[in-house]
């Protein structure tokens, strides 16, 4: 049957997929972009960029070769995981400095994608547990900073700002609590469109970007400009996209489940080795590392289609939308104290899937709990307060600077030192079978939809 419909309804169905997944998609470059100060033109090309590559990574995803693609109904999007990091490096560098490091790290995670296996025993859930809770609280600083109107506004606490927030986090509160289904799974949207029409009707939305962007645009290779290379910043992006690996097993493993189909070691592989080269072409189109979305297999769930078919129009459609930057800066036009209304949702929905993921763990155990709570502790602290670091020698500072890169050091580090052998290899037998948990932004059941 489902082979068998016709192209009205596999691309009804496909925008459906993109609509569960747009406000994920379009929050990353948002915050990125707003963190970094980029003018309305880039912060336009930074979203119209991100949905066409997001369009092309799910192609490559859905498409099955021996080496690429693991044929699963899948869409690709940018990850949380990767926002704290990127606004570190390019912060501490520039944006070119943050592209290479993504270059380098999506031919990483081709590379690696065959010797996956092995590198899974390095991060057990009580690791990713404890990185993805990391990557959460040290997000919340920039929610803030956000809700009271942008960190250095000339209102900035203003009450307006504050009011703005709060109407846009209790409208994604009670969707979620009263709708159900589809317009549950794009409760952020409707939140960051209704805090929008209010902030219109407050005098605080302003058009002329949107005006002064063109109809039709294709993405522009290195658009922020040449690469630069820093072994910290690969480093650190290295680190997010194992993280993104481990967590995309699980979403494969959902997939499989929901389709019915077996997720064996080979299509793993070859769906990581996808994700390695839609990494790299974020990188290239100054977009940002991909990974799959849990909320659109709660879709495949709820409505019941497995085809791949309409996978590929989600994919066709995101191409689309990101060859069009007047739509895309239509979003720029989002109030700073509106997107931090959503982002309190978003970030603390990560610091939640990371607390879902550790309880799973045995924290009665000693020394589990001294692994989460040293690692948890050392991260944050990094991130909040950087300048606890300012002695160390200069090359070692955006490094030890960076919560999630001390945190996911302590957490492996101290797993090996204090683990016990017998229940860390119990542990990673379950990881393995279990898909180690949810991604860490899109997966959040509030965040943007997740499994219903």
């Amino acid at each position: 049957m489902e082979n068998r419909m016709n192209r009205g309804k596999v691309l009804s169905l496909g925008l459906q997929h993109v609509m569960a997944m747009y406000a994920g998609a379009i929050a990353v470059p948002l915050i990125i972009g707003n963190a970094l100060h980029l003018t309305p033109e880039q912060l336009a090309y930074l979203i119209a960029a991100d949905m066409f590559t997001c369009g092309l990574a799910t192609l490559l995803q859905v498409l099955s070769t021996r080496y690429f693609g693991s044929g699963l109904p899948v869409v690709l999007g940018c990850t949380f995981t990767a926002v704290g990091p990127i606004i570190a490096i390019a912060s501490t560098s520039n944006l070119p400095t943050a592209y290479g490091a993504i270059i380098i790290s999506g031919l990483f995670v081709v590379l690696a994608a065959p010797l996956y296996g092995k590198l899974l025993r390095f991060f057990p859930k009580i690791v990713t547990g404890s990185v993805v809770t990391i990557i959460g609280l040290s997000l919340i600083p920039v929610a803030m900073n956000n809700v009271a109107g942008g960190q250095g506004s000339a209102d900035f606490g203003a009450l307006h700002n504050l009011l703005l927030a709060l109407v846009t986090l209790v409208v994604i509160l009670l969707v979620n609590r009263f709708a159900t289904g589809f317009m549950r799974s794009i409760s952020v949207l409707i939140g960051l469109a209704i805090g929008t029409v209010l902030a219109y009707m407050m005098g605080m939305v302003h058009f002329g970007a949107v005006g002064e962007a063109s109809w039709l645009r294709v993405a522009q290779p290195f658009y922020f400009g040449t690469p630069q290379f820093s072994w910290i910043a690969i480093a650190t992006m290295i680190i997010v996209n194992i993280v993104s690996m481990v967590e995309s097993t699980g979403v494969y493993i959902a997939v499989g489940k929901a389709t019915e189909q077996k997720v064996e070691q080979r299509r793993i592989v070859s769906g990581l080795r996808s994700e390695g080269l839609a990494i790299m072409l974020g990188g290239i189109f100054n977009a940002f590392p991909y990974t799959a979305f849990s909320q659109n297999v709660g879709l495949i769930s709820l409505t019941r289609v497995k085809t791949r078919n309409v996978i590929f129009a989600a994919g066709g459609i995101m191409v689309v939308l990101g060859l069009l930057p007047k739509l895309a800066a239509l979003t720029t036009i989002i109030p700073s104290a509106v997107l931090g209304g959503a982002m309190i949702v978003m970030f603390g929905s990560v610091a939640a899937s990371g607390m879902s993921i550790l309880a799973e763990v045995n924290l009665r155990n000693d020394r589990n709990l001294m692994i989460v709570a040293c690692s948890i502790a050392i991260g944050v602290g990094s991130a909040v307060l950087p300048a606890i670091f300012g002695q160390m020698p200069s090359f070692l500072q955006p490094l030890l600077q960076n919560g999630i890169v001390t945190g996911s050091v302590a957490a492996v580090v101290l797993n090996l030192l204090l683990s016990d052998k017998r229940t860390a290899e119990t542990e990673n037998e379950d990881d393995s079978v279990s898909g180690l948990g949810m991604d860490a932004g899109e997966s959040a059941p509030v965040a943007a939809g997740a499994k219903q």
